[in-house]
């Protein structure tokens, strides 16, 4: 009985087979709407940021006390904060300033990091030993505690944020763009460069920056998405553009006190600051995975 029961369970494991795995297919559409849904989500944000003027139904810094705490309604369609202020007309102006800082702050921590990288990654060793540790002394610190030191010591206003976050975020860059430059330092195109007595130079921007450019690309994604928290985040603490200047963090830190009694004040922030974040990720996320299968 128990031979007969065994075969017969074989016979049905035979039938069944192995346990489907995740087909290419399916992972490549699953890829593809990630790059789709946070494409367009992005699109959204930014056309709302450049359009804003367009957009918005009210001046972001005119104040009607009259409408103080206002709940949402077709005059105010986010509700109005405890100046009168609109809410959708903050919302839409703070966009452009948050994702002009973490733009700015995200391009110059990959210029910075990415020459510093590259000059450390295929260079002399004493060069390399200098710049590596340089970086790890910046990677010791934790990021956003330095932002806010360094936010904090030049002074509250968008320009001193920027430049608190391309100081604290080059050295993930560098660090990324160093291993790249190594791993294609072996390659026969770059030998070849060599013994034909091309210039440092020339090596660094024709044969090996252009293969981490990927690893860069994904890299920046996350960054983007990581500057804007963290903007946000000085912001609340008030270290980010000075009053009535609209951001997403100072907004988020005014409905802080009203949650209870008006809560929109806070929500119509965090939903801006969780969908761009979460659109920035599903475009790192996909193209992470793309350049995966592609390897």
């Amino acid at each position: 009985m128990n031979r007969s029961a065994a075969a017969h369970a074989a016979g049905r494991d035979r039938i069944a087979g192995p346990p489907a795995a995740t087909s290419p297919t399916r992972a490549h559409g699953r890829s593809t709407f990630r790059l789709a849904s946070g494409t367009c989500a992005l699109i959204a944000v930014i056309a709302g940021a450049l359009l804003a003027p367009v957009l918005a139904l009210h001046d972001p810094l005119g104040q009607d006390l009259a409408a103080s705490l206002a709940p949402p309604s077709g005059l105010h369609p986010l509700g109005a904060d405890a100046l009168g202020r609109d809410v959708l007309a903050r919302l839409l102006f703070g966009a452009r300033l948050s994702l002009a800082v973490g733009l700015v702050a995200t391009a110059a921590s990959v210029a910075v990091g990415t020459a510093l990288g590259a000059i450390a990654g295929y260079g002399r060793p004493a060069v390399d030993e200098l710049l590596t540790r340089v970086t790890d002394v910046f990677l010791a610190f934790p990021g956003l505690l330095l932002a806010i030191a360094l936010a904090a010591v030049l002074g509250p206003s968008a320009r001193n944020v920027a430049i608190a976050l391309a100081l604290m975020g080059w050295p993930t860059y560098a660090r990324v763009v160093r291993a790249e430059v190594r791993a294609a330092a072996t390659l026969d195109s770059v030998r070849a460069a060599e013994a034909l007595g091309a210039s440092a130079l020339r090596i660094r921007l024709r044969h090996l920056l252009p293969a981490a450019a990927p690893a860069l690309a994904i890299q920046a994604a996350f960054g983007l998405g990581g500057a804007i928290v963290a903007e946000s985040s000085l912001s609340f603490l008030g270290l980010g553009a000075p009053p009535p200047t609209p951001s997403w963090g100072a907004m988020l830190a005014e409905g802080r006190s009203l949650l209870v009694v008006a809560p929109h004040l806070a929500i119509a922030p965090a939903v801006a600051v969780g969908v761009t974040i979460l659109a920035v990720h599903l475009v790192g996320d996909a193209l992470a995975q793309r350049w995966q299968r592609g390897q």
